[in-house]
């Protein structure tokens, strides 16, 4: 049996330390548990949670190279957040300028999600569960 009971984080590098952080905290929400400057890296970790305990850090670099991001590209395909209602989500999206791509269903389990960016370009999506 496997020791694995769940995930603890997911880092993200960003291009705009600053412009991230307001993303993933004042407009989706993530409640600030400590930011770290490092000086002798010249860059910035950021742990942010969701109310479920879900965290991720935000870590800045000077000149991190670019990655590609498409979601059939190797590598994490896209980050999906947990909502109650997809409506409501988008219409949150939508308040607060985000471009979506409407409604789409899941094909295998019936279940209604949307994508979305973040400053980045990295995949979002919203789940509705």
């Amino acid at each position: 049996m496997s020791p694995i009971i769940g995930f603890h984080h997911i880092a993200i590098i960003t291009s705009d330390y600053t412009r991230s952080k307001r993303f993933y905290t004042e407009i989706l929400g993530a409640t600030i548990i400590n930011e770290t400057h490092r000086a002798e890296r010249d860059s910035y970790k950021l742990d942010i949670a969701f109310c479920d305990g879900s965290q991720i850090e935000l870590f800045s670099f000077p000149s991190a190279p670019p990655r590609a991001t498409q979601p059939e590209n190797c590598g994490l395909r896209h980050l999906a957040f947990q909502v109650e209602n997809l409506e409501q989500a988008i219409r949150f999206l939508e308040k607060n300028a985000i471009i979506h791509e409407g409604i789409r269903i899941d094909e295998v389990t019936g279940k209604r999600f949307t994508f979305f960016r973040d400053p980045d370009d990295l995949p979002l999506e919203f789940y509705e569960i």
